[in-house]
């Protein structure tokens, strides 16, 4: 592949890549996956906390809402500077806790992993790469297994960090439905990938500012588009829970203003037409696949667990195709690294 291609972006790869890495997730990593689950004392867990910054940080949103609607355990954010900064020793006796990275290689996230696991912690970390620091600092290792990433912008490891997280928690659960569900992902991340969401990028490249809603299990891929329109467009968008957006944020929002919808369907669905409804109804560009007039291409009814990862693949391939239409290198956006450390 030549990266002098614009087909053939590092990025645009990486993003056509999804549906495959999922299914490799799906047949290299299942049995690493049931063996931790199998390890773990969930007799001994009274709650958990999931570690991440960034795009991992949002995958960690995602998981966080399994965790506590199909296994029943308060989940909490890790904030590593307590550790890192504070000096302090958080009682973790009793947690469930998740270190979740890409690169595996984040001083502060290691360091807090660490004192987890001293601590008692039943420690497992989310990575791509098996060997890294993070890995070491864990009781127990999941490789996500999406081989390697050159662009800046992550994008198939984080989905398959979703996949590893959903694969994860059906396992503990034991709930079949999760684990079909899953099981389903290269088939149904190939139908995202054939989506357009152009229109909406398009808009948001000239626009001031955007807005990304989502709630429950598509809040923390709504955090993600925001992220990735700010790293691939240099667009800020702002991400909001649909349970949110309409107390203060409204008040902030314009007719400049875009605003995408991300709907996986279930429990949450009709908070989020809802929301969206209203921020049409004052004059700002909604841009949604659900809805009684959807103004993007949908992926139809499906699981909410799945769709909801499912619906960050035509948000990065947009994103992407917008950028190089502009002329950005979507390989390397200004001023940032690959890996990201920080204490």
């Amino acid at each position: 592949m030549s990266h002098s291609d614009r087909s053939m972006s590092l990025m645009s790869a990486e993003v056509a890549e999804i549906p495959q890495a999922a299914a490799r997730l799906l047949q290299d990593g299942r049995d690493a996956i049931a063996q931790v689950a199998a390890a773990l004392d969930m007799r001994r867990i009274s709650h958990a906390v999931v570690s991440g910054r960034g795009s991992s940080g949002h995958a960690g949103t995602y998981l966080r809402y399994l965790i506590e609607t199909r296994l029943g355990l308060s989940a909490a954010p890790a904030a590593p500077s307590v550790v890192t900064r504070y000096g302090a020793n958080p009682r973790l006796g009793e947690a469930l806790y998740i270190l979740i990275s890409q690169s595996g290689r984040s001083p502060d996230l290691v360091t807090a992993a660490e004192q987890a696991t001293a601590a008692g912690a039943q420690t497992i970390a989310i990575v791509n790469d098996a060997n890294s620091p993070a890995a070491r600092a864990c009781r127990h290792v999941i490789p996500i297994a999406a081989g390697p990433e050159l662009a800046v912008a992550a994008t198939k490891t984080v989905v398959n960090t979703m996949l590893a997280g959903l694969l994860l928690v059906g396992a503990l659960a034991e709930d079949k439905a999760l684990t079909a569900a899953a099981e389903a992902a290269p088939e149904r991340l190939a139908r995202a990938l054939a989506l357009d969401w152009s229109p909406w990028a398009q808009r948001l490249s000239s626009a001031p500012t955007g807005f990304a809603i989502g709630r429950g299990l598509s809040l923390g891929p709504a955090r993600e588009a925001a992220l990735k329109a700010a790293e691939v467009l240099g667009v800020p968008v702002l991400a909001y829970s649909a349970a949110e957006v309409l107390h203060g944020p409204k008040a902030a929002i314009r007719s400049e203003h875009p605003i995408l919808g991300l709907n996986a369907g279930g429990e949450v669905s009709d908070s989020i037409e809802d929301a969206l409804a209203t921020l049409g109804l004052q004059g700002s560009p909604v841009f949604s696949g659900t809805g009684a007039q959807p103004s993007l291409p949908g992926l139809g009814p499906g699981e909410p667990v799945l769709d909801a990862i499912a619906l960050l693949v035509p948000v990065y391939r947009a994103l992407e195709a917008e950028a190089a239409r502009l002329g950005r290198d979507v390989d390397r956006p200004p001023g940032l690294l690959k890996v990201t450390e920080t204490l």
